[in-house]
């Protein structure tokens, strides 16, 4: 299949047509998880590249996030695991201060079809409210969102929260978000960077299956 098309329906914020093709491409047996890592991610990934370039803003990342949303509401039920044992837990939110979510609910269903338990905790998360589910469900993964530069430092700020109560190497740190970058997760003692949501699945299932083999 030609994904082409549903690329350019994601990248123009075309919500009504990402959610028909997408339906389309279930109908003539294309599998969900290749509509997702061949055509939805890699739409949103040039998305991401076009906002870090200027060449795009908030309102245009905004309304492709939402024609994202409606291709990935018809594929989340096929995503889902059946009764598979889950492979690690993560926890998942947007910083205090950042109120999108199209990145981290993306990394949040990448991870989910690869078999990890994910808890979202939505936008705006404080650091206390990380540490809180962190703690509950003794999770394996932190993972700490940003969409904007002005948010961008209370990543350092929750990492630092973790190290104040103690308890920060009992968890890896993934980040990520459009302004973030490999030098800023090495400045906020972050473990990891990823630049986009499948990258982020694929070092996630590496990470926990060293953790739990060592």
């Amino acid at each position: 299949m030609d994904f082409s098309k549903l690329s350019q329906n994601v990248q123009k914020g075309n919500a009504r047509m990402t959610n028909k093709l997408v339906q389309e491409a279930l109908e003539n047996g294309v599998e969900a998880s290749v509509i997702l890592e061949k055509g939805l991610i890699p739409a949103l990934n040039e998305v991401g590249i076009k906002f870090k370039n200027n060449e795009i803003y908030v309102p245009e990342m905004l309304l492709a996030g939402k024609a994202m949303s409606a291709g990935i509401k018809v594929l989340e039920p096929l995503l889902s695991l059946t009764g598979a044992k889950p492979i690690g837990t993560a926890v998942i939110g947007t910083v205090r201060g950042d109120i999108h979510d199209i990145g981290k609910n993306l990394v949040k269903i990448t991870l989910r079809g690869i078999g990890i338990e994910v808890y979202d905790l939505g936008v705006d998360v404080s650091a206390q409210d990380f540490i809180s589910k962190a703690e509950e469900v003794n999770a394996d993964l932190v993972c700490l969102s940003a969409l904007l530069t002005t948010t961008m430092p209370e990543i350092g700020e929750v990492i630092k929260e973790f190290k104040k109560a103690g308890i920060k190497e009992k968890y890896i740190f993934m980040i990520g978000g459009a302004p973030v970058t490999s030098n800023f997760a090495k400045r906020v003692n972050a473990d990891y960077y990823t630049a986009d949501a499948a990258s982020a699945a694929r070092l996630a299932e590496k990470i926990l299956l060293q953790k739990h083999n060592s």
